[in-house]
């Protein structure tokens, strides 16, 4: 008896901390991949993938026309920034497979899917933020010691954009937290 009352603590328990995990984007990209070609490119291409799938739901569930534009932005120049990480990859002889997206990732994903629509643009743009934060903390380390000069000029060139979509979000979540202070 008592077991199963244990059991059944930790299950509410577990239940009950999985709204406190909400709002997280994907892991963070592993350690090497701030310096070696291979897990560079796997880790952007996820990145990318990560804010294109996001972006194309974005697209469909948000409420405010500037977080339509925002999403559209992103889809666009992440496009961009995975051909210009593949083309790289493929200038210093890597044969690069497709950006796959990991589980936390999909998680994610289903997350925003899964969102009231009254909440959508706020849990879209909590994730935006520390996914752009951690995009852009990878393509500058990179840009400054990775392994692979083609790819150190292709992470150079993302960090302008990858900097102006976390300022935007940063923007855009004030705007949506100051927003929603005063309607209480």
């Amino acid at each position: 008896m008592m077991k199963t009352i244990s059991l059944t603590m930790a299950l509410a328990l577990t239940g009950a901390a999985l709204p406190a995990m909400a709002q997280t984007p994907p892991p963070p990209p592993p350690a090497e991949a701030k310096s070696q070609a291979e897990p560079y490119v796997m880790a952007a291409g996820k990145s990318d993938l990560y804010e294109i799938n996001s972006s194309k739901i974005a697209l469909q569930k948000a409420q405010r026309p500037e977080v339509k534009r925002y999403a559209q932005m992103l889809i666009d120049h992440h496009q961009k920034t995975t051909a210009a990480t593949m083309a790289a990859a493929r200038k210093a002889g890597m044969t690069p497979p497709p950006p796959a997206l990991d589980a936390g990732a999909t998680a994610s994903l289903t997350e925003l899917q899964n969102a009231a629509p009254g909440d959508f643009d706020r849990l879209y743009l909590a994730q935006q933020v520390p996914a752009h934060q951690a995009a852009l903390d990878l393509h500058r380390s990179y840009g400054t010691g990775g392994d692979q000069p083609a790819l150190r000029t292709s992470a150079n060139k993302a960090v302008p954009f990858v900097r102006q979509h976390l300022t935007d979000a940063q923007r855009m979540m004030k705007a949506t937290t100051t927003r929603n202070s005063g309607s209480m």
